[in-house]
């Protein structure tokens, strides 16, 4: 034992990478349908193995820092922009509010209970559950100008205070919206959602047939002597289909000879007719008209999944039925749409509308689906590669603005490196959304940023302030557990009554508007299950884009406001 702690002494980023393993490990875990989380986890282990008195360089934290709110502007900056600029105003509005009742009853409760600025700061990170702030909040103390051994006892206390009230600042929040807040609010969760679904045309589920790709099906058919389609355009058999079905003839079979189709080809009768499109369409409309063939040749259609990155202005704002008008919709099918950092599902109904930024997911045979992909935006195609200049550059621009210093009377106001970098993100990640043609960072690359980035400096952080822990949590322990639910359940609760009586957003989107404005993802799933639908989605993705960046700066107010 000797050994390993002076060799973790000596090697301190061992001690790092062994934190990491340890929160990931453990947090992953779920017992009951409860997880600790990786964050949590991994702040918890670095705790642990900081009482052996390792020393890391604070410029660690930081730099993972940076790279970690650089990602996360970079995610949300489509929604943020356009939370902002269009008809998520009110959304993003109510976000603000809620924000403001958030950093309220963490000062609130610092103040009556006469926590440290650093504790209130902790109490702050772990009952709203926005562990980035810790950042930030970091940034303030150091600036405060006291001397070294003040603000490391500062410090060491943020991660202790954010421990004791992370844990009911995640649970709680979760049953407080799925569980309570219906009951407070006299909502029908489930009715709600599905009277707001008929109102975008909605039928018996989020959806209907088309959100999975195998309810798509091509199948060949012979056209018999005397079929209404018989002298026919494929256009004009494609639009006579009943009940508005989209329906589409892909290849035709003549005299022993395959071809695509065109619209202006003429239908006659024998031929043999590959017919894409849902399969309850092709059964209940197709099959009493025609005869279904066995003919692989026929059907050998390349076909694709794609996923493409909404950027066209002509589509930003139209509603799915618009858009099934235009001639590069034909042949097309829309199995998804995903919106924001957190890639929400948003469901697949005839009024829900496209914005620049949302990311669909196409089917159909290649040429169609590029043909789609060209009037829409631009194919987001898989890739291992992350255009790295372009993070490196981004980031120091970010942060060199966020350095700069300005002085109102004796007060300075500055960004910091960390808002700065966090700015930058949303900037750039609005133009990516907007100009795809730079900034590439994929999926896997921007979780590695995101949760590795944070959790770093969250080791960082627990490493450092281990020796203070055991004394912190037997001072304020208690206490601080029975007000992290204070500062967890007032703002949320007092929140969902002002969304419903001055916002009066619809039942079936309030608690998700709610569960974004406070950026928990655990409490949205929780409301999706309870109401059976997907709908509340829809209200999560404006918010959480504004709850995520204000929550986030508000670390370094609360330290303002106490100082």
């Amino acid at each position: 034992m000797s050994w390993l702690t002076a060799t973790l002494r000596s090697y301190p980023e061992i001690a790092i990478f062994l934190s990491l393993g340890i929160g990931y490990w453990v947090g992953g875990k779920s017992y009951r349908g409860f997880s600790l989380g990786a964050v949590t986890a991994t702040l918890l282990a670095a705790i642990a193995i900081g009482q052996l008195g390792i020393t890391i360089s604070p410029n660690v934290k930081s730099v993972f820092f940076l790279m970690f709110l650089f990602a996360v502007g970079y995610g949300v900056g489509p929604q943020f922009v356009r939370g902002i600029a269009k008809d998520g105003v009110p959304q993003a509005l109510f976000s603000v509010v809620q924000c403001v009742l958030c950093l309220a009853a963490p000062f609130a409760a610092a103040k009556l209970a006469g926590y440290s600025v650093g504790s209130a700061a902790g109490l702050f990170a772990g009952s709203q559950t926005i562990s980035a702030s810790m950042g930030l909040a970091t940034d303030a103390i150091n600036r405060i100008g006291l001397p070294p051994g003040e603000t490391k006892a500062l410090l060491d206390a943020m991660p202790t205070a954010y421990a004791v009230t992370y844990i009911f600042g995640t649970i709680g929040s979760a049953i407080i919206l799925a569980t309570l807040g219906p009951l407070l609010l006299r909502i029908d969760l489930v009715a709600a959602c599905k009277e707001y679904e008929a109102t975008l045309g909605g039928k018996e589920e989020v959806g209907g047939a088309g959100q999975a790709w195998h309810k798509y099906e091509l199948r060949a058919y012979r056209i018999a002597d005397g079929a209404p389609m018989v002298g026919k355009s494929v256009g004009q058999a494609e639009a006579s289909a009943p009940g508005g079905a989209r329906l589409f003839i892909e290849r035709i079979r003549r005299g022993g000879t395959v071809q695509d189709a065109k619209l202006d080809d003429v239908l006659q009768a024998g031929d043999i007719v590959a017919v894409g499109g849902r399969r309850e369409q092709l059964v209940d409309i197709v099959g009493p008209r025609g005869a279904e063939v066995d003919d692989p040749e026929l059907l050998a259609v390349p076909a694709e999944g794609v996923d493409v990155y909404i950027t066209s202005k002509a589509v930003d704002g139209k509603t799915l039925t618009e858009l099934a008008t235009l001639p590069a919709a034909r042949g097309v099918f829309l199995r998804k749409i995903k919106r924001g950092a957190t890639e929400t599902q948003i469901p697949v109904l005839p009024s829900t509308k496209l914005y620049r930024g949302d990311t669909v997911t196409l089917v159909g045979r290649t040429q169609d689906t590029t043909a789609a992909a060209k009037a829409l935006g631009v194919i987001d195609r898989p890739s291992s590669a992350a255009d790295i200049a372009f993070v490196g550059f981004a980031i120091t621009l970010g942060a060199l603005i966020g350095a700069v210093v300005i002085k109102v009377g004796a007060v300075p106001i500055t960004l910091s490196t960390a808002g700065g970098a966090l700015i930058a993100g949303i900037v750039f990640g609005w133009l990516r959304a907007i100009h795809p043609t730079f900034g590439r960072i994929p999926e896997p690359t921007i979780w590695f940023m995101n949760s590795v980035g944070l959790n770093v400096f969250i080791a960082v952080v627990g490493i450092t302030a281990g020796p203070g822990f055991v004394a912190g949590l037997q001072q304020l322990g208690v206490s601080l557990f029975l007000w992290g639910i204070f500062a967890t359940t007032v703002p949320l609760i007092l929140g969902m009554f002002i969304a419903k009586y001055v916002f009066k957003f619809h039942p079936a989107l309030l608690l998700g508007i709610c569960a974004g404005s406070r950026t928990t993802t655990a409490a949205l799933g929780m409301i999706c299950d309870a109401a059976k639908s997907q709908v509340p989605g829809l209200g999560y993705t404006v918010t959480y884009a504004v709850g995520n960046t204000l929550l986030t700066i508000w670390g370094m107010v609360i330290v303002m406001m106490l100082t």
